[in-house]
């Protein structure tokens, strides 16, 4: 029997589980190790004001069709649901504003999309793009945020691009690489379209689509954490965290433990076939220093954001806005000139059918931390609700006592895709591929959502199977 160590206890190393189970049928023991007490990663369902509710990750694109299909394939498809029909807004220029639509992620696909977001300044400067010198991209990726600064000039970045690119990273447009989080918008432009307005317009549909862009899971995420660890039928090590990676003769060895216990019984290392490491990429640098040093290297340079997010339970009753939820830039201040701490509002139960049941609670959650800006982070947690309470007050007049609240951190939990992020993952992927019996998957390489962490945790299954099922074969 074949035995594989998954790395990573999160949606990605569960889903690898699971899918070298589907590939390797009863010939492999699979073990999990999850340095914390509990698995999910950055998927965390939780109980708050008597409701199961997502405290990490709240939802997928349900036009990327990996989770959608994951979700049917383990016998979750009858709990996708999909949002409401409230819209999400922005609050940019000091107003809250419906989010506009006809643009890319903020970039326009013409002058009117955006009229209602900008200043008549701002408007002209989206309408000039169209008459400035043909788009040209180096060989390499570029900056984000200079070259729609460039082009369109700042308010559109700080109005709109930047608060919808945060609600993704956690980071601003200046941080980020065109081609790392807007593959599409570059292809267009290397495609001849000539202006980035022109660019966006090709890539929206002709006829507006009926299919809806995010789903979710009735009873929260942590269902689907659930159903693949079950179905993996792997052993599951909590709090169990591997200190050290090494090459075997036949293999690899992991050593368990943190390093300052290095001697203790539960630290007995572990001989294993084949690993995927689906961690963060502080902890793949670390573990692959030795055995990989280029993808180490390569890790290493990925920066990463953190965050928290701020869950209220408000009586049942309270009116929230009428929107799924609201979108705020770092520089947008209140009506007195007070900036806001909380980068964003999700109003749960306006989003949400499953999760405004008659009589129950009205759920809010509030997201706090940008890239480079830890601001209210520092507080503790009574400091953060009452913040997120104060903020979400100025912003839509709800200052309902909440009959419960959860605060969950997270530290380095968003990896920056910054203009050499497509260049360091090739760097990773290109050193583990020489190496037999080793995998990464994760949130690092090909997307932050869940439907790439999918795909990452696939296509890693996939090669340590094969290469198994080719060492079986000699």
């Amino acid at each position: 029997m074949k035995r594989v160590a998954v790395v990573g206890g999160g949606v990605s190393g569960l889903t690898a589980a699971y899918r070298l189970r589907t590939l390797l049928g009863e010939s492999a023991a699979i073990t999990v190790f999850e340095t914390t007490g509990a698995l999910g990663g950055k998927l965390r369902t939780a109980e708050v004001g008597g409701q199961r509710y997502d405290v990490g990750a709240e939802a997928f694109l349900a036009r990327r069709p990996e989770m959608t299909a994951l979700a049917r394939e383990i016998g979750l498809g009858e709990l996708i649901t999909h949002p409401a029909k409230a819209r999400a807004k922005i609050h940019a220029g000091g107003t809250v504003l419906g989010l506009p639509p006809g643009t890319v992620m903020g970039v326009p696909a013409s002058a009117d999309a955006v009229a209602d977001v900008l200043s008549p300044e701002g408007r002209r400067a989206v309408e000039a793009e169209t008459t400035l010198p043909p788009v040209s991209l180096p060989g390499a990726d570029v900056p984000l945020g200079p070259l729609l600064r460039e082009r369109f000039g700042d308010e559109l970045v700080d109005r709109l691009v930047d608060p919808l690119l945060g609600g993704v990273y956690a980071g601003g447009a200046d941080g980020l690489g065109l081609r790392a989080t807007m593959p599409g918008l570059a292809s267009a432009v290397a495609s001849g379209a000539g202006s980035l307005t022109a660019a966006a317009a090709s890539l929206l549909p002709k006829t507006p689509g009926t299919a809806p862009v995010f789903g979710t899971l009735v009873g929260g995420l942590g269902t689907l954490l659930d159903r693949l660890a079950a179905l993996s039928g792997a052993e599951v090590r909590t709090g169990a965290p591997v200190r050290a990676l090494s090459r075997t003769v036949t293999g690899w060895r992991l050593e368990l433990g943190a390093a300052a216990a290095a001697h203790a019984p539960s630290d007995t290392p572990v001989d294993v076939d084949a690993v995927v490491l689906a961690v963060p990429a502080p902890s793949a640098r670390r573990l692959l220093a030795d055995v990989v040093p280029a993808a180490a290297s390569a890790f290493g340079e990925v920066e990463l954001a953190s965050m928290a997010v701020v869950a209220l339970a408000l009586p049942p009753g309270t009116e929230l806005p009428e929107a799924s939820g609201v979108l705020i830039g770092a520089g947008e201040r209140d009506a007195s000139g007070v900036p806001y701490a909380v980068k964003a509002f999700t109003f749960s139960s306006r989003k949400w059918a499953h999760l405004a049941p008659e009589g129950g609670p009205v759920l809010v959650r509030g997201s706090v931390g940008r890239f480079g800006e830890p601001g209210a982070l520092h507080a503790d947690d009574d400091e953060l609700v009452r913040v997120v309470r104060e903020d979400l007050a100025r912003l839509s007049g709800v200052t309902a006592s909440p009959i419960d609240t959860l605060v969950t951190r997270w530290g380095g939990g968003l990896p920056q895709y910054g203009a050499g992020h497509l260049e360091r993952v090739e760097r990773i992927e290109r050193a583990v591929a020489e190496v037999p019996g080793l995998a990464v998957a994760g949130a690092t390489l090909h997307g932050v959502g869940l439907p790439a962490c999918v795909a990452t945790a696939d296509a890693a299954a996939k090669r340590v199977a094969e290469h198994l099922s080719a060492i079986s074969r000699t």
